[in-house]
């Protein structure tokens, strides 16, 4: 919110004056002149509540001021006379709370000037909670002093909101937000805490943000990028979205003066209103106090941190069904100033237009923060109408545009891909880490890491039950839920320091060519920390290749006492008990796994594969999984399949079927299995190890198999006869 305090002005009689307009519910009753007002008073006063004189007994002791008619208005001024005529003659007081102010609106006595009230007030101490007083960051406290020339009745101002400049728009001033009533204009005379009129027990010191704060926040995903990308797809899941487009294109820079790269985030959610892109922008928030486990918003800074670490400058275009809202978060629009200004334009629909939401701020300023908005971002009117209209007439959801991208030495730290329209999935464009450098985990041996430097990758199992259609490049991310995408699943339940989990432990064929294993573990639903070896895996490096398991920790992260256990960035726990204990179950149930499953498999020359039981395949519409027959060739499968198609010539409707042991599902399938020559393979061993690895190809028939198994014996047998007879002749 802006400066909204008035310059006081000499009136004709040398007094010194100031115009202010009286509202009650937000709607107007008429402008009134002040006469020798306290310094700093707020521009509009609403009325909060009427109540009888004399339930009040400390009026006598406070100080005050007179008010006046302030226009020849009839209107207004009929308005004003019948607002004091009802307070005269049913002894009331109307009061208004204006943040740390509470005036109260005496009536004229019958002998006194016609029109004209007294207006007493003190001046209260805040009652803020600790998490308010620690929590300084929420607020950018603003310069307090007056901008010049700003006339009285210009701003529309809610005490209960801190929104956005409200000023003429030829005036720069600093700006203030928050989700919380406490008007800081109101406290003193400066930011440092001077008091306000006569009662000097009300200063206090407040917290200002330095635009360095911002490239600050970006900290928290500095050792992986696409830490910032899920903030942001984490907020479409939280909105409800059926479909998420993440692309990078270019786009021309009238501040560069040439194309430069611009990565847009773009979902169907349910938008978000003037009051939701507010506490979006602020710093923090308090914990929400339901816990919904489809909810992965908690900390109140995903957006800022992650926007922040992928470029210098990021815009918000957001529709509800009733509201457009246009929020724009940037470091080179705050570059060299003291104080964090973040431009808001809000619209309220009237029909079949949006017009400027006169409830939350006036045109003037609106159009101030229009203006500022285009002078530093790539957008004009016609662009921010053309984004609109992605929202169709009623449509709602949230546009994201990020541009001055994270560099990487000359060029920039993401990689992108166009694509190829209507090509085949070798085609298909991609977003990745320029690098392409494997993040560091205790044990790890291979370099074929995909989801480390791969978004798409990444993507497929972001989510334990994936439901949103997301495409990066205009190619539709094919999602893989681990817990259906394994060989001899085994599902193991258990108590962690009383509460219960399950873990879902099996082989993945993809897994075992990329020479990778460990658990995934997901906190309400969203991904948090992969491929974490536990048990044997951390000291053999190729320990339970190809073991995968899979674990929702969000009972036993989330403390009964409303501590979280989880990382603000979402990519790893804290070290704490519950997760030392899980670390230690995790070890001994994957060392059970490995010795009743993987250290009894007899391997011979040749290519391993884990061949599925089933397969699966998700419906482009409904998103549910459907198990295809064991006779179906799941290679015919079209790239985008629906539940009416062949094998399944069902229906949406029709419920979703239960997962069995060893199944897998066909969009890990369609990510390359190389079943022919393991030389093909990017991150195949070495050759050497290959021919060590004795066991039965899927090609063998059962008689072959079991004279392999038979030849396998008798070598073992030869091999320690052999090493017998050496030692003996030693």
């Amino acid at each position: 919110m802006g400066d909204c305090f008035l310059k006081k002005e000499p009136s004709k009689e040398g007094c010194s004056q100031l115009l202010v307009k009286l509202t009650k519910d937000q709607k107007s009753i008429s402008r009134v002149a002040c006469v020798n007002p306290p310094s700093l008073m707020p521009a509009v006063w609403d009325i909060s509540s009427i109540i009888r004189k004399e339930k009040i007994d400390f009026l006598s002791v406070l100080p005050g001021f007179s008010l006046s008619p302030a226009c020849e208005d009839l209107h207004q001024e009929k308005e004003w006379g019948l607002f004091l005529d009802f307070l005269r003659k049913h002894k009331r007081v109307a009061i208004a709370k204006l943040g740390l102010y509470e005036l109260y609106l005496l009536p004229p006595d019958a002998d006194s000037k016609f029109g004209c009230a007294t207006v007493l007030y003190q001046v209260n101490e805040p009652k803020l909670s600790p998490s308010q007083k620690c929590d300084g960051s929420r607020i950018v406290a603003a310069e307090i002093s007056s901008p010049p020339g700003y006339l009285a009745g210009e701003a529309s101002m809610s005490n209960s909101d801190l929104i956005e400049d409200r000023i003429s728009a030829k005036h720069r001033y600093p700006e203030v937000i928050g989700d919380y009533s406490c008007d800081l204009k109101a406290i003193g005379s400066n930011r440092l805490g001077k008091s306000v009129g006569p009662n000097r027990s009300s200063e206090r010191n407040y917290v200002m943000t330095h635009p360095s704060y911002l490239k600050t926040l970006g900290h928290a995903h500095s050792s992986w990028i696409f830490g910032a990308i899920a903030e942001l797809v984490d907020n479409s899941r939280d909105a409800k979205a059926t479909k998420l487009e993440v692309t990078i294109s270019m786009i021309y820079s009238k501040t560069a003066s040439k194309d430069i790269p611009m990565l847009s985030v773009i979902d169907d959610g349910h938008g978000m209103s003037h009051t939701d892109i507010i506490k979006m922008v602020s710093f923090g928030r308090r914990h929400p106090e339901t816990d919904d486990q489809d909810h992965i918003g908690r900390y109140g800074i995903g957006f800022k941190t992650g926007a922040m670490r992928l470029g210098k400058d990021a815009l918000v275009l957001t529709q509800t069904a009733n509201s457009r809202s246009i929020a724009f978060l940037s470091q080179s629009l705050n570059e060299g100033r003291d104080n964090v200004e973040i431009p808001i334009v809000s619209y309220r629909r009237t029909g079949q237009y949006m017009e400027v939401d006169a409830s939350v701020h006036n045109e003037d300023s609106a159009k101030y923060n229009l203006k500022i908005i285009k002078k530093f971002s790539p957008f004009d009117k016609y662009l921010i109408g053309e984004k609109a209209g992605i929202f169709n007439a009623e449509g709602t959801g949230t546009q994201i545009y990020i541009w001055n991208l994270d560099e990487w030495g000359s060029t920039y730290s993401l990689q992108w891909e166009a694509g190829m329209t209507g090509g085949s999935s070798f085609h298909q464009g991609g977003i990745f880490i320029r690098s392409r450098r494997i993040r560091s985990r205790p044990g790890q041996i291979s370099q074929m890491v995909p989801l480390d430097y791969s978004l798409k990758s990444y993507l497929e199992v972001i989510f334990l039950d994936p439901r949103m259609k997301i495409y990066v490049q205009g190619a539709l991310v094919k999602s893989r839920p681990l817990a259906k995408s394994l060989n001899n699943t085994v599902v193991e339940n258990g108590c962690v320091l009383g509460k219960p989990v399950q873990l879902t432990l099996g082989l993945s064929q993809l897994e075992w060519e990329q020479a990778n294993c460990g658990m995934f573990l997901y906190w309400h639903g969203r991904l948090i920390e992969a491929y974490k070896r536990v048990g044997s895996m951390i000291h053999n490096g190729d320990c339970g290749r190809g073991i995968i398991g899979v674990i929702d920790v969000t009972d036993l992260m989330d403390d009964s006492n409303g501590e979280v256990w989880v990382h603000n960035n979402k990519q790893g726990f804290q070290d704490c008990e519950a997760y030392a204990e899980l670390e230690r179950w995790l070890g001994e149930k994957a060392d059970e796994y490995l010795d009743k499953y993987v250290d009894k498999i007899q391997l011979r020359k040749g290519n391993v594969k884990y061949k599925p039981d089933h397969e699966w395949v998700q419906c482009d519409k409904c998103r549910k999984w459907r198990m295809l027959s064991s006779d179906f060739d799941s290679k015919t499968l079209p790239l985008e399949w629906f539940c009416f198609m062949k094998p399944f010539n069902g229906r949406c409707e029709m419920p979703e079927e239960e997962v069995e042991r060893g199944l897998i599902t066909i969009s890990t399938k369609r990510h390359g299995y190389n079943t022919k020559d393991p030389t093909e393979s990017r991150n195949r061993p070495p050759e050497q190890a290959s021919s060590e690895l004795e066991g039965i190809s899927d090609e063998d028939t059962p008689n072959e198999r079991k004279e392999n198994d038979v030849q396998l014996s008798h070598k073992r047998r030869r091999r320690r006869l052999t090493r017998s007879c050496k030692k003996k002749k030693n």
